[in-house]
């Protein structure tokens, strides 16, 4: 039992130092300064950011709960027939 527990803890290093490592590698994306070429637009107000980030992915789920669903019970139904 000691033995699983050691292993959990070696993975959750390994994991933790990984995702550090990560992080650290891509602290250049955070930078402040601009690049050349860049052409940022307007930013986005707050019915826009939460249409596009809460309402849109919500739809989208729901529109495909509702073909998976409707396709489900049209299998159902030919099942029970046949």
């Amino acid at each position: 039992m000691d033995k699983k527990l050691n292993k959990k803890a070696v993975r959750a290093g390994v994991i933790t130092a990984g995702t550090t490592l990560m992080l650290l590698m891509s602290s250049p994306a955070f930078a402040v300064s601009r690049d050349d070429g860049d052409d940022p637009g307007s930013g986005l107000s707050v019915v826009q950011t939460l249409g596009l980030f809460v309402l849109a992915p919500i739809a989208l789920f729901a529109i495909i709960a509702g073909v998976v669903m409707a396709t489900d019970k049209t299998r159902k139904q030919q099942q029970e027939r046949g």
